[in-house]
């Protein structure tokens, strides 16, 4: 008997591993993205929705704090010419991604100096708000480490 409830019980954790089925405490995770490769800055968004599948929308809070060239990711198209840009990345499929990501709670926050030192208003930026301007991306980055965020660079 006790050979049988030994297999049966390795037979589930082995199911529960094969499957995902690990639980995880609430999360806490600040993005940060300060590149312009549209390539790099699609993968980070990947693993983003990879984290929230991993967790759940519910159970986690997300940040993706930008500056720097880190803001073609919210930067129109045809947008670039008017800033102090090198690449504008906001394309309607890089739209959908973060509007998705946006629908599952995800917050992204933009500089404030970057905006000021690349010339880039708000307007020139995919569904970019007021509210969500920082006044320095990497003190945010920290301010956000030092409330428990986790920081995630990839």
């Amino acid at each position: 008997m006790k050979k049988l409830y030994v297999q049966l019980l390795a037979l589930l954790l082995t199911f529960g591993f094969a499957t995902g089925a690990v639980a995880y405490d609430k999360q806490k995770a600040a993005y940060h993205i300060n590149y312009d490769d549209a390539k790099r800055q699609t993968g980070a968004l990947r693993n983003i929705q990879n984290h929230i599948n991993a967790v759940g929308a519910s159970n986690i809070d997300l940040r993706v704090v930008m500056h720097g060239n880190g803001l073609s990711l919210l930067l129109l198209p045809e947008e670039l010419k008017n800033t102090k840009m090198n690449k504008g990345n906001a394309t309607d499929k890089m739209q959908a991604t973060i509007a998705n990501l946006k629908s599952q709670g995800v917050k992204f926050s933009v500089c404030a100096n970057t905006l000021k030192g690349k010339k880039i208003d708000l307007d020139q930026l995919y569904d970019a708000e007021k509210a969500d301007v920082v006044p320095s991306g990497v003190a945010e980055i920290a301010h956000l480490q030092s409330q428990g965020f986790a920081y995630m660079r990839p």
